[in-house]
């Protein structure tokens, strides 16, 4: 193509081209409201400070009704509950130790609204060789997530200032002094992203653009969620959630559009031209596919749980402003970056990788001054590069082999000339891994899965030592009727109930004129399934056989009646998801096949993720190389969110894949060609896109929260499963065997769908460049000073 040639008129764009032409003609102003938007946010947050609150408590079900007579009559007992244990060489009866104890009880009891049981009050909460003593705390509702956290913080602070004795150890167990963070090993992902970004695209800005636009959106949503654990319900986890599928989606959404773009320019056209085109077409199907994740995740509202509407809001909020900041930020900022956006040079190259090196070490020895170091190192070389000529030299570019002579073209090539076997093949292996799948048990963890080094755990295995693992979740019994005012029958109820198999103690406790309670100890431990076990043992046999006017509740009951209500609830929101996105696919695709496979495929994925997380964490399965050592039930709310996150995002694969195929089949009618050419197209950025997920989602199995590492490790197989062997295996496969029958749909049905137009309209023409404003390799390159190269 020579200069003289007239460009060729493009087609008419559409609204996301028109978007993103205005937001990079006035950039800086779209820059400034994101840094306003998000400064604001963040101030604001910190100012009011968040108020999370974990919800378990169903809206109709035995343990609610315990939950409500508690709170009417004890509302401490409704509320927080925490422990405060001890171990002494010289037995809890010391007198240096008892002074120290009952000090600390004191305090407690101090501080308002808390009820404190102390073992010298309540004989049977120290141990047969009198050295383990535990005293029960109790709370109100009534407080704030920051003043719980200020009030865990004080008791532990006057507990370490009591006076010395030796041989003397106390720990804090409970809701009240467990922290939850997020995982510093949350940056091993970003640090993954930022490699596998240099390696897919060989040039740090074009690195930067998706993690600084998701880093951007980040920003804003943590914000906007602590803000909103005011107004609504929010579990202590939610920030995590969110941080989690926002820099997922986030990264791989700009990944995708500025993919596109470059393309554009690597086939001549202009700054401008490419960025409509980058946003008429991949723009099209970000916008799609973060609607669809949104959908998945609004789904998750039939369950009917106020902590669930919370977090699944919570995530819609993340994707949508990742969303947000893809088709507005995003074009912003590569207006300005332009054609400068394959060009590297060696400073910059380095400067990043001091950077990320820095990080890293700083991240496994938890010293931040190596992370600065490294920053610091990475500007003076920077600095550097303009007294150095060589620093500033641009690192060579990658000449890109003919699309017939990609890995990724041959790859497909091949599985469409063995479809059989490469789709039963691929099949197989979904169905073994999602085997397990079948013995899954949904309940709850117990504080024996924090690490060691923590307070909350060190309760624990005392507690454990001194009265069994099952004193960690004691059973609330409520009694009513005459029981409750007879003292002699109550301590008859609660022997009956002491000797039921698996448990340890049984403790009356009359609370008014009313109400007694017993407080049930199990043998085992509140995670174990000997104890839900025992909780249908009590409900179905030992109560009624009593006569008695009485209820089993407490955390390990609710946790119980939790697990079984979200295992009825599954169905109706797995069956809905499926239905909305098979009839969105159908809409799309103007196909019957094409979302039908996509449902069946996705839900062969999100089986054979189920299946690993159930041979891990249940079974046990190599669970030490990833810090689980007790085996123990899936998070009863994991596989609902699992589903409904997996799923979007898995039709986000589908979309990018089957728009580039369909795109490929308009023009070529060709259904072989066009798979093997979408394939080709999008492998390498899908691939890119899948393993940065699979680092970010796994990043949060290196942590210590066993509930993020389920559910992280759950997302990075089920990412990694879908983009392998579901996109770059069976797809092609069974596109193949179908051919041109997977754009079949009955022409009545074509016309009452509506037109929803995903491919856009690619633009394959453009004005040229002449040869002087290209590279050795051919690129599109400006002219511009040295000291603006490769920034």
């Amino acid at each position: 193509m020579n200069a003289t040639m007239p460009a060729v008129k493009s087609e008419p764009r559409g609204a996301l081209a028109r978007l993103a032409r205005w937001c990079s003609h006035h950039r800086w102003l779209v820059i400034g409201v994101w840094l306003v938007v998000m400064f604001v946010a963040q101030g604001a947050a910190a100012a009011a400070g968040p108020d999370y609150r974990t919800d378990f408590v169903l809206p109709e079900s035995e343990s609610n009704e315990v939950f409500e007579l508690l709170e009417d009559a004890d509302p401490n007992s409704a509320g927080f509950s925490a422990q405060i244990v001890a171990r002494a060489d010289n037995g809890v009866e010391d007198p240096a130790v008892r002074s120290n104890l009952e000090s600390l009880f004191g305090y407690v009891e101090s501080k308002g609204d808390i009820s404190v049981a102390s073992p010298y009050d309540v004989p049977s909460q120290i141990s047969e060789d009198g050295t383990i003593a535990f005293a029960q705390i109790d709370i109100s509702d009534s407080r704030q997530f920051s003043e719980l956290t200020e009030l865990g913080t004080d008791i532990e602070d006057f507990g370490a200032d009591l006076p010395a004795v030796d041989g003397l150890q106390i720990e804090y167990g409970g809701d009240l002094f467990a922290d939850f963070e997020l995982p510093e090993s949350e940056v091993y992902g970003l640090i993954a992203a930022v490699i596998i970004l240099i390696l897919a695209f060989g040039s740090v800005l074009a690195m930067g653009l998706p993690i600084g636009t998701a880093l951007f959106g980040l920003g804003v949503a943590t914000a906007l969620v602590s803000l909103g654990s005011h107004l609504i319900k929010l579990p202590d986890f939610t920030t995590a959630m969110v941080a989690m599928i926002s820099l997922g989606v986030g990264i791989d959404y700009a990944l995708f559009i500025v993919t596109r773009f470059r393309e554009g320019l690597h086939d001549g056209r202009s700054v401008d031209d490419s960025l409509v085109d980058a946003f008429d077409t991949s723009g099209r199907a970000v916008l799609f596919a973060g609607i669809t994740v949104i959908i998945s995740l609004m789904g998750l509202f039939l369950v009917g749980l106020a902590f669930v509407q919370g977090v699944a809001l919570a995530s819609s909020l993340g994707v949508l402003l990742m969303m947000v900041g893809s088709l507005t930020l995003l074009p912003a900022i590569l207006g300005w970056v332009g054609l400068r956006i394959d060009n590297t040079t060696w400073a910059a190259l380095f400067a990043v990788g001091l950077v990320v090196l820095g990080v890293f070490v700083a991240v496994v020895t938890g010293t931040s001054a190596i992370a600065l170091a490294g920053f610091v190192l990475a500007a003076l070389l920077f600095a550097a590069s303009f007294a150095v000529k060589p620093l500033r030299a641009q690192v060579p570019h990658r000449v890109q082999p003919l699309q017939e002579r990609r890995m990724w073209y041959r790859w497909s090539r091949l599985v469409q000339r063995r479809p059989w076997p490469s789709a039963i093949g691929a099949v197989l292996v979904l169905v073994l891994l999602a085997i397990p799948l079948f013995a899954i048990r949904l309940g709850f963890g117990d504080y024996g899965n924090y690490p060691e080094d923590t307070t909350v755990r060190r309760a624990y295995d005392l507690i454990a030592d001194g009265f069994g693992a099952g004193a960690n979740g004691p059973l609330i019994i409520t009694v009513e009727g005459a029981t409750a005012t007879d003292e002699a029958a109550l301590a008859e109820f609660a022997a009956s109930v002491g000797g039921t198999d698996n448990v340890a103690a049984a403790i009356p406790r009359p609370v008014d004129e009313s109400l007694a309670l017993v407080r049930v100890f199990p043998i085992s431990s509140p995670q174990d399934e000997a104890t839900s076990d025992l909780v249908s043992t009590l409900r179905d046999d030992v109560i009624p056989a009593s006569g008695v006017e009485a209820k089993v509740g407490g955390l390990t009951a609710a946790s119980t009646d939790f697990s079984s209500f979200l295992a009825g609830r599954m169905p109706l929101l797995v069956g809905v998801v499926l239905a909305l996105s098979f009839l969105l696919l159908m809409a799309v695709f103007r196909s019957i096949l094409v979302p039908l496979k996509a449902v069946v495929m996705n839900l062969l994925s999100i089986g054979a993720a189920y299946g690993i997380l159930v041979a891990i964490f249940q079974w046990g399965w190599a669970s030490e190389l990833i810090g689980v050592d007790r085996a123990g039930p899936i998070e009863a709310w994991v596989p609902m969110f699992l589903f409904a996150i997996v799923f979007g995002l898995s039709m986000d694969y589908e979309v990018f894949l089957l728009s580039r195929i369909k795109e490929e089949y308009d023009r070529t009618r060709d259904n072989a060609t066009a798979v093997a050419d979408g394939l080709a197209a999008t492998a390498r950025v899908i691939t890119a896109a899948a393993l940065i997920m699979f680092c970010v989602f796994g990043a949060f199995a290196l942590g210590d929260d066993r509930q993020l590492k389920l559910f992280g490790l759950g997302l990075a197989i089920a990412v990694l499963i879908d983009a392998t062997i579901v996109r770059m295996v069976l797809v092609p496969a069974t596109m193949e065997l179908l051919g041109d029958r997977n754009w079949w749909i009955p022409r009545w049905l074509d016309r009452i769908l509506p037109n929803i137009d995903v491919e856009g309209h690619h633009d394959a023409t453009g004005p040229a460049l002449d040869d002087d404003d290209r590279d050795d390799d051919g690129r599109a390159e400006p002219d511009r000073p040295d000291e603006l190269v490769g920034v």
